[in-house]
């Protein structure tokens, strides 16, 4: 069973980022939206753990994080999509677990 986990608080101002990975199982994805998004950037403890995060695929809502400013400070291996790939992502998922 595959599990898409959403987390839309920045991981600066919020736990749920690190709770989310304490709970998050091999095979699932964790989609950054929102203010979440600041935890795909490069240089912070939250790319450190993404980094570490093994067996578990990450990606960022790109307008999100155009909205924000953040294209150009992406850390690597974190996966860019689009509202479609949001829905292709929780359409590919057994499971969605919002992280609020």
């Amino acid at each position: 069973m595959t599990m898409l986990h959403t987390v839309n608080k920045s991981p600066f101002e919020s736990n749920t980022f690190d709770t989310c990975l304490g709970l998050a199982k091999s095979g699932s994805t964790v989609l950054l939206i929102e203010d979440g998004v600041y935890a795909a950037t490069s240089g912070n403890a939250a790319s450190d753990k993404i980094a570490n995060a093994n067996g578990i695929s990450f990606c960022v809502l790109g307008p999100d994080l155009q909205a924000r400013g953040l294209e150009s400070k992406l850390a690597d291996g974190i996966k860019v999509v689009d509202y479609e790939g949001f829905v292709n992502l929780v359409a590919e998922h057994d499971t969605v677990q919002s992280w609020l």
